[in-house]
């Protein structure tokens, strides 16, 4: 035991000494800190809401950067064969090495969670249950890491090999972009990467969350690390010459990697809901009310074929002043995305416990006051620009605004609207979401929100979601809250 932490403590000291490691140890995760904190700014808390993809960029460029950069450099420059030389078993050097690279991993979590809290992220909510996942992560990047060393034979040959690993972890394997919001081919690909299953488990320590209820990522996990292992040992070597790997290790090691997304597959772990949804998966208005409409008047379906919307299908009204209650009638509530859900979530009334939050929504209650889209003198624009409220910080994932800035939206439509008008303009809005004009989601900045830029279709998308949602409010066939 001693003669592995001597070892341990000369690697430590002998990563301090190679520039490359240390960049790739410590700078790199405070780069990718300081650019998530720029691309989620909007959001309350973005870095605590992002941690688990942050110290998971930090545990994967540390080990399959740091790591096998500093034991090819030692063994180009012969020291692995003084270490062969000595009496100490090759599982001792191996713990030593693991050891240490363990212990620069933690620090550098460790550092990014202090920088990231002194410029104003919460308290882990569960810090002995982050320990852990980070732990469980640490081990199997260490893994994969120990095999990019065995296969390289030189420090530019590691930097050809972890970008194998590193972006297409990053890009398709659920850490830099969100499992949720890739296509499905995507999603059953990322099932044999490590990255999604570490980004889970770190956050669900992060939040505070059972991480019992992910033992499937934390097994994953704890796989992935021991199949790192064992090809690792298949392929090890003292020196820079080529050696016959090991078969058999070989063969077990890439078959236990095979298995996690095998039986995550198996078990339907592989695909998830879509956070950004496309508008086939949203759909039309026509998917949210009855079948068995009355076909509209041949004007308002000239009109609809002309402008190519397809929204006024099904509807009567010329107006939104004609509608009628048999239009409303024939909504189908229970077809809409749940308010639980990820698309256009209304969280039950009264449940804000985060202060933060409230005190953005007490910020926009104020702005609203004199934000220009809200005087809007047509009532139906004037409502439409209320929805874009809600609408964008939806898209833009800032949760948990997104679920609970709705009523905020819903109360001030009251206020400013008479219920008999309201409910009929909510339900012409809902059915024509290709109407009106968009000058609103570029003046959302005036309330503290991000202005939207480009096309604004999913904005529609969502306008039209809650436009439904509220006018299921009125109507007491949706929660009331």
């Amino acid at each position: 035991m001693s003669a592995i932490a001597g070892h341990a403590w000369l690697m430590l000291r002998l990563n301090f000494r190679n520039r490359l490691a240390i960049i790739y140890g410590y700078l790199f995760p405070l780069v990718f800190l300081a650019a998530f904190w720029v691309l989620y700014r909007h959001e309350p808390d973005p870095l605590f809401a992002h941690m688990g993809e942050l110290l998971t960029v930090t545990a994967l460029g540390g080990a399959c950067f740091g790591l096998p950069t500093a034991l090819v450099a030692e063994r180009e420059r012969g020291v692995w064969r003084r270490y062969q030389a000595t009496p100490q078993p090759t599982g001792a050097f191996v713990a030593s090495v693991v050891a240490s690279r363990y212990l620069l991993l933690l620090s550098a979590g460790i550092i990014q969670i202090g920088i990231a809290m002194a410029f104003g992220m919460a308290v882990p909510g569960d810090p002995p249950g982050l320990l852990l996942a980070f732990t469980v992560v640490s081990g199997a990047f260490i893994g994969l890491g120990m095999v990019v060393a065995m296969l390289a034979g030189s420090v530019p040959a590691v930097q050809a090999l972890g970008q194998c690993i590193f972006l297409p972890m990053l890009m398709i394997g659920g850490v830099a972009i969100r499992v949720e919001s890739l296509p499905d081919w995507a999603q059953h690909v990322a099932a044999f990467f490590p990255g999604r299953y570490a980004v889970a488990a770190i956050q669900q320590g992060m939040t505070g969350g059972a991480l019992h209820a992910n033992w499937f990522g934390l097994v994953a996990l704890a796989v992935t690390g021991l199949a790192g292992g064992i090809v690792a040992a298949s392929l090890f070597r003292w020196d820079n010459r080529r050696r016959r790997p090991r078969m058999s290790g070989l063969i077990l090691g890439v078959g236990l990697w095979l298995a996690i997304g095998i039986v995550a597959q198996l078990q339907g772990r592989a695909v998830m809901a879509h956070d950004w949804p496309d508008r086939a998966d949203v759909g039309g208005p026509e998917r949210y009310v009855e079948a068995e409409r009355v076909r509209p008047p041949p004007r308002v379906a000239a009109h609809a074929a002309g402008t190519g919307s397809g929204s006024a299908r099904g509807l009567r009204a010329a107006s939104w002043r004609d509608v009628q209650e048999s239009d409303i009638a024939q909504v189908a509530f229970e077809r809409l995305p749940p308010d639980a859900g990820l698309v256009a979530p209304i969280a039950p009334r009264g449940t804000l416990q985060d202060g933060a939050v409230a005190a953005q929504i007490a910020t926009i209650r104020q702005a609203l006051a004199a934000w220009p889209p809200a005087r809007e003198p047509d009532m139906l624009q004037r409502t439409r620009n209320y929805l874009a409220v809600a609408a964008v910080p939806d898209l833009l994932q800032m949760d948990p605004l997104e679920q609970h800035l709705p009523w905020l939206i819903f109360d001030r439509l009251r206020q400013d609207i008479p219920p008999a008008d309201l409910r009929r303009i909510f339900y012409w809005i809902a059915m024509h979401p290709d109407e009106g004009e968009d000058s609103a989601i570029g003046q959302l900045a005036m309330l503290g929100l991000p202005a939207v830029q480009g096309p604004t279709g999913r904005v529609r998308e969502r306008i039209m979601l809650y436009a439904f949602k509220l006018l299921g409010r009125l109507e007491s066939r949706q929660p009331a809250g």
